[in-house]
Formats: C-alpha cells, structure tokens, sequence
C-alpha cells in the first residue's frame, strides 16, 4: 500500500514539474501586464495545465489503473474462469473490430470491473474478483460486452477532452472575474483580493464543471448499455444489472479517478453522479 501511494505521489510531482517546465518555456506566466490582461497568454496558460493536466493522466491512466487497484493481467493460459474472461474479451473484441485490449484482474469484493487506457490499441479490461465469485457466465459477458463498448466508443479519450475543457475554462474565467473584482478595492488590496478571489472561484468553477462532466458520463452509461446489448445480447446485459442491483456491494475505495469507468457507480442518483441508477439502465434496455 505504501508503495502504492508513493509512486501515486511520484507521478502527480512529475506531473506538475512537466507542466511547470512547459510554462515557463512558453513565457505563459506573465499573464498580468500594466496594460490589464494579455488574454492570449492566459487563454494558453489555461490550456496547458487544463488539458496539459487531462492528456497526461489519460496516456498514464493504464500504469495508474495497474498500481491503485493492483491489476493482474491474464492471457489464454490462465486457469478456470480466468480463461473464460481472457477469452470472451477476445470474441468481444473481433465482434467489434477492436484491437485485444488487456485483459486484468483486481482482488476486490465489490462487483465492478472498468476499462481504460490512451488509445483503442492500448486499452486495458479489468474485472474485479467478486464479480467472478457471484456473477454467472452470461453475466460476466455482459459486463465485458459493456466495457468493450466503452474502448470501442472512444470514451476515455471523450471524457479527457471534455475534464480538460471545463478545466481550462473554469481557470480562464476565475482569472478574468478576480482581475476585475480586485480593481474595486484599494491598490494595497488588489493583490490578496485576486489570488483569494482566484482561489475561491476555481473551486466554484470546478464544482460547476463537475455537473456537466457527470451529466455526460450519465449519457456514456446509456450507450455503453446499448453497445453491450448489441455484442453479446439485451438480455445478458440486463442480467447483469439486475445481478448488480440485487446484490450488496461493498465499496473499494482504491483508485477514485477510476470510478468514472466502472460498470457500476455508488451513491444516490444527483447531479453529480457518474452513473445513471440501476433501475434506469435496465428500463432504457428493455424499451431497445
């Protein structure tokens, strides 16, 4: 665990020690001239660390996946049920004329199992080892069938765009208002009042951004669920679901940038939630 959270925290230091460097080369700190604001430099400053921040994460997100939740990955020649999987993501993936993805699998009692990776051709499925203990075959094929759905809709590269947008966004406008908002106060205060400002804004903004990225994970859930169903069959899908909705799952709390791409989100339905409920999924399934 220690050495999980260390390599964690290694690689966020190399993270911003990258985007720093980037920064400075390109002369983007000076944002602020006596003239007012140069809104070029600020819009790519904000770009930078917006997006430079999510495309980072993104060509990592396989290595990050593999340390926090403690990824095995498997082949042919794994035993019993390991196999099955192994070879069920492989008649998934020629069904949807996919590159063979990865194939893991993750020490957990929860039922879930996630996609992720950079590319289609660099793309890693993991399920978890209660999902394999309490889910039967045709279920297991759904799960796969839905996050197979995933890498074949290009969602983790969807949702990298759209997090590095709102990012960029949100630091461009909290920048803009606090400039501003700073004018308004003595000379002696202008400089607190704009990095509080700053501060408090970017959290605000953040938070806002937040809905329109859960709004349109909700939106990727639905699709991945139709995907699936189109792969392996509505009815092994929605096996799936009621499986998962029937059954008490504890939560696994390792890895929560992950939580996005599992099949199953915890919580109350709100604007904030990743996933659609449960109940939903298998009703938008059962009008296909």
């Amino acid at each position: 665990m220690a050495k999980r959270v260390f390599l964690f925290l290694a690689v966020n230091v190399l993270v911003v020690a990258t985007l720093s460097i980037i920064v400075s080369l390109l002369g983007l700190t000076g944002y602020l001239k006596a003239y007012g604001i140069d809104y070029s430099s600020l819009a790519a400053l904000c770009l930078v660390w917006g997006m430079g921040g999510s495309f980072i994460s993104l060509l990592l997100s396989k290595v990050f996946a593999k340390m926090a939740m403690g990824v095995k990955t498997i082949d042919s020649r794994a035993p019993g049920r390991l196999s099955e999987v192994y070879g069920t993501v492989r008649k998934l993936a020629a069904q949807s004329g996919l590159p063979m993805p990865e194939v893991g699998v993750y020490e957990s009692p929860e039922m879930n199992a996630f996609a992720t990776g950079p590319t289609k051709k660099s793309s890693l499925v993991a399920v978890s080892s209660g999902l394999l203990e309490r889910m039967s075959r045709d279920e297991v094929e759904g799960v796969l069938a839905h996050e197979m759905s995933h890498i074949a809709n290009g969602d983790m590269v969807t949702m990298t765009l759209l997090a590095g947008v709102v990012n960029a966004f949100s630091m461009f406008l909290s920048r803009i208002i606090s400039f501003f908002a700073s004018k308004l106060v003595a000379e002696r205060a202008e400089a607190a009042v704009r990095i509080i400002l700053t501060l408090v804004l970017d959290i605000v903004f953040s938070i806002l951004g937040s809905i329109v990225v859960a709004a349109f994970s909700r939106a990727r859930e639905f699709r991945a669920d139709a995907g699936a169903a189109r792969l392996s069959g509505r009815e092994k899908m929605i096996a799936a679901l009621e499986s998962l909705q029937r059954q008490y799952q504890p939560l696994d709390k390792r890895g929560p940038s992950l939580a996005t791409f599992k099949i199953s989100g915890k919580g109350r339905m709100s604007l904030f939630a990743t996933h659609p409920s449960l109940e939903a999924r298998i009703e938008a399934l059962k009008r296909l």
